[in-house]
């Protein structure tokens, strides 16, 4: 469709030209597929297993190089795929207003020349005397908002005293009619005119160099390529994505694609569907796999000391990607909005029976700490509860920002996580394949809070069995009943020197506690006789009062051996720290909530 278009080539156009020969390009990127699967299973892989000699080295070194060619012919090849599906759906748009416009001018009794004027026939007017005159017809552009020849008897333009009139002379009813015909058609091919040339220049990009030999710099130039389709043809894919749906829906929207249809959004388009709740846990793996690259790259060019903090652990979630990991590792969600977002699950929660989504709390972000400590506490849930129940699954969730540090700790970052945090796990009810999963939901430090909110909601947090509230600062409420799970099924751990979990009330805090450290509010409430129930945002979980289930943890460093310390806060899931901690969270996960060593209430 390059060059000049007019009006008849788009009226005439066949979209589903385009998408036919979409197919093929899918029929050669399949079998590419296919191939290079053959070369590196049946040939490569038997080689390896069978010979032990340099002709054997250099044959593989062959094998890899055809692996790449034929990697290289399925990448492309479903990118032109995509380019040329993305076309026909784009022009679909402009070639139905044409034909409307079209239409609209038959029904009128218009006629549309070759070069897309609209001639009109002449009408009967009343001039201002009342007298019935005839207005002539005449033709008018698209391109202009005056008419060829004037419509009315007079010149110029239309009368502010008397509309309908040229000067003092009655206008033809019919010219503004045309005019706007005329107007609908020139948008249409001039639309159609810009979508053909985006198209052009996306497709002529996809030719590969002369050659046979894949190179990093073919492989890089795949990777600019699928950039390019993907701005090319985003609007088209973006189109059918149901994101204001629920995860319901958006999971029949997903089962209802063809297998080529996911396949271009997984490969193409993988920042549209990644972090779409509803969407098969295995899916939105391959997705995230596939964005992971393309977002470290824009955070490589993009400079300063955030993204470059966001950028360290993004590689660091890759590298652990690229290796072994026990449970298998998913990746459910990245992105680089807020603080940074990272959802990780350590075995699949799809097909596990029981699944754990663990909310960071306090200075929570995406830095190498998140990698190194925050990923790993949700990684020893898992092998912890596999103990108990081997089909069992743990996720870390840093879907929302969460305060950085104590001072600006408010109920508006765990308002704002909470519709979040309840739509993840909605879609998780939505997933999992099992007919009734377990499933627990866990705050640490003011994801507790988080977890409260959620639980507060309308409906509770979706699917949700048990809740594990550890080193809490409170969850906004007074008793456990409130969070809607019953107060059996809410679990407790509270470390007697966490200074989190005496963290003091906002009366405590305007009397100054807060600035003797966790030691000043220990000391505080005991000079002034301060009821040990409330903290921060609060009745204390570990309250009697509060009525949950709290289990035994160790008290770990106290907070007078080393005024301000921390470390009690955030050992709760580490096993070579508080193994017995670790134990009885497993235990609730795993579905054995009555294996849990019980401690008595503060």
């Amino acid at each position: 469709m390059t060059g000049t278009l007019i009006w008849q080539q788009l009226r005439d156009l066949k979209t589903s030209e385009f998408t036919d020969a979409g197919d093929k390009w899918h029929e050669v990127s399949n079998r590419s597929d296919s191939d290079r699967v053959r070369v590196d299973r049946a040939m490569s892989a038997k080689l390896r297993e069978t010979q032990e000699s340099e002709s054997a080295e250099a044959a593989l070194g062959r094998l890899q190089r055809l692996s790449r060619n034929f990697q290289y012919l399925h990448s492309e090849c479903g990118l032109v795929r995509t380019a040329l599906n993305g076309l026909a759906g784009d022009l679909a748009e402009p070639q139905n207003q044409l034909k409307q416009a079209l239409a609209d001018a038959a029904a009128l009794n218009f006629t549309v020349h070759e070069d897309g004027s609209v001639s009109y026939p002449a009408a009967q007017v009343e001039d201002l005397a009342g007298a019935t005159k005839e207005a002539p017809g005449s033709s008018v552009r698209g391109s202009s908002r005056l008419p060829l020849e004037p419509p009315g008897f007079g010149v110029g333009g239309q009368s502010p005293l008397y509309p309908g009139y040229q000067g003092f002379k009655p206008l033809n009813p019919n010219a503004a009619k045309a005019q706007d015909v005329a107007d609908r058609i020139a948008r249409a091919v001039r639309s159609a005119q810009e979508i053909d040339a985006r198209y052009a220049k996306t497709l002529s990009g996809l030719r590969a160099e002369k050659g046979l030999d894949v190179t990093e710099a073919t492989l890089k130039d795949v990777s600019r390529d699928t950039a390019d389709v993907r701005s090319t043809a985003g609007t088209h894919l973006a189109e059918g994505i149901p994101e204001d749906k629920s995860p319901a829906e958006r999971k029949q929207w997903w089962d209802g694609l063809t297998d080529e249809q996911r396949q271009e959004y997984l490969e193409v388009a993988p920042d549209l569907v990644g972090g779409l709740d509803g969407i098969p846990a295995v899916a939105r793996d391959e997705a995230n796999r596939n964005y992971l690259p393309v977002l470290i790259d824009e955070l490589g060019h993009r400079g300063g000391d955030d993204a470059q903090t966001k950028l360290d652990a993004l590689r660091m979630i890759q590298d652990k990607l690229n290796e072994p990991s026990r449970p298998p590792m998913f990746l459910l969600g990245i992105g680089d909005e807020g603080n940074g977002r990272a959802i990780v699950s350590y075995g699949n929660p799809d097909t596990s029976r029981n699944v754990s989504a663990y909310v960071p709390g306090l200075s929570t972000k995406l830095n190498d700490e998140f990698v190194t400590d925050t990923m790993k506490r949700a990684q020893d849930t898992a092998i912890g509860a596999r103990r108990v129940d081997p089909s069992s699954a743990s996720i870390i969730w840093l879907g929302y920002d969460a305060p950085q540090n104590v001072d600006v700790m408010t109920r508006g970052d765990a308002q704002r996580g909470a519709p979040a945090y309840n739509q993840f796990m909605d879609g998780l009810s939505v997933t999992n394949e099992n007919r009734d999963p377990h499933v627990t939901a866990i705050g640490h430090s003011y994801g507790s809070l988080t977890v409260g909110t959620a639980a507060k909601q309308s409906g509770g947090i979706p699917g949700v069995d048990d809740i594990i509230l550890l080193g809490s600062p409170g969850v906004d409420a007074q008793k456990a009943e409130e969070l809607g799970v019953g107060k059996e099924h809410v679990f407790v751990g509270a470390a007697d020197n966490d200074p989190v979990t005496h963290l003091p009330t906002k009366g405590e805090a305007a009397l100054g506690f807060v600035t003797g450290g966790p030691v000043g509010v220990l000391i505080g409430r005991d000079l002034f006789d301060i009821g040990d129930d409330d903290v921060y945002f609060g009745k204390d979980p570990a309250s009697e009062a509060f009525g949950a289930q709290r289990f035994l943890v160790d008290d770990g460093p106290a907070m007078f051996r080393e005024l301000g310390g921390f470390d009690a806060h955030s050992q709760y899931f580490t096993p070579e720290k508080d193994q017995v901690s670790a134990d009885n969270i497993a235990a609730i996960v795993g579905g054995r909530p009555e294996d849990i060593v019980r401690e008595k209430y503060r």
